[in-house]
């Protein structure tokens, strides 16, 4: 099978899966919660999650697997579970992938260490490096077929995802996507021009953003990329679905599935073409990507 590099330079659009952490907190997981605790304990509930999103239009999943890492598990007493909870999370997006038809890709997903790397905090490049190599070993044996960088601030926490990556398994495909706030800069203060130059260095070819504050401000971060996007890479466009409003004591995300299906178009006609999307989003979300790219 053709890897999502290749899909993309054919000139294929790409429709991703919508958020995990809202879906599973409807299927009930409690705040303070480790997800990826799931993957062995309701790997039923996961292969729904994920299910839902393929059968809406999906082409590739993401893994159950954001706070993967050693430090974050460790926030849960899982720091020695690493491999097998990562290992299991591909598993279960595998299976989900492999018995669809439609589907294409399982992108394995790798965020933040929660740590802050050197001259902040203490993590070195080759001490961030340990860290995601373990979480992408088990990814990768899981059956994963791309990494997946989301919601990154600092691009010296990217790189160590790409260079670990590379070690572990030589030629597998990485994406990755930061987060812009409202100054249209990372926590870290990355602007998207620097973000998509400076990753493509590393040897990435799907770059993006994900999260953020919806479609309006990931309009502008789009052009940014646009504007600045080196010859050969691929725009990823995941947006939040709106900003969570408090409603009869529950946050509802605002964004309507039509509200991004215009979005969509809109970025299409820029020239991007893969979306997912990110929190608060649900299948008909994702319907609404697929059935405009299709359109």
């Amino acid at each position: 099978m053709t890897n999502v590099y290749e899909y993309l330079d054919a000139g294929n659009t790409l429709v991703g899966d919508g958020a995990m952490g809202t879906a599973l907190q409807a299927a009930g997981l409690t705040d303070g919660g480790a997800p990826e605790l799931w993957n062995v304990e309701h790997p039923d509930r996961v292969a729904a999650v994920l299910k839902s999103y393929t059968d809406a239009g999906a082409q590739y999943v993401t893994t159950n697997s954001f706070g993967g890492t050693r430090p974050r598990l460790a926030m849960h007493g899982l720091e020695d579970r690493v491999h097998e909870l990562n290992k299991a999370a591909a598993e279960v997006a595998r299976k989900v992938v492999d018995s669809d038809p439609n589907a294409l890709f399982v992108f394995g997903d790798v965020g933040p260490s929660g740590e802050l790397m050197e001259p902040m905090g203490t993590l070195t490049l080759e001490s961030a490096k340990e860290i995601f190599a373990e979480q992408i070993r088990g990814l990768v044996d899981g059956g994963v077929d791309a990494i997946l960088i989301e919601t990154m601030s600092d691009l010296d926490e990217v790189r160590a995802v790409v260079e670990a990556t590379h070690e572990v398994a030589p030629g597998m495909p990485v994406v990755a996507t930061m987060s812009f706030d409202t100054n249209l800069r990372t926590m870290m203060g990355v602007k998207p021009s620097t973000a998509i130059q400076e990753i493509a260095k590393m040897g990435v070819k799907v770059i993006g953003a994900n999260c953020g504050r919806g479609t309006d401000e990931m309009r502008i971060i789009a052009q940014e990329f646009v504007d600045a996007k080196p010859e050969g890479v691929h725009i990823l466009l995941t947006s939040n679905a709106g900003l969570p409003q408090l409603v009869d004591g529950e946050f509802v995300y605002t964004g309507s599935p039509e509200e991004y299906a215009t979005f969509v178009s809109d970025m299409h006609a820029l020239g991007i073409n893969a979306f997912g999307a990110c929190c608060g989003s649900e299948p008909a979300h994702i319907a609404a990507i697929a059935h405009t790219l299709s359109a």
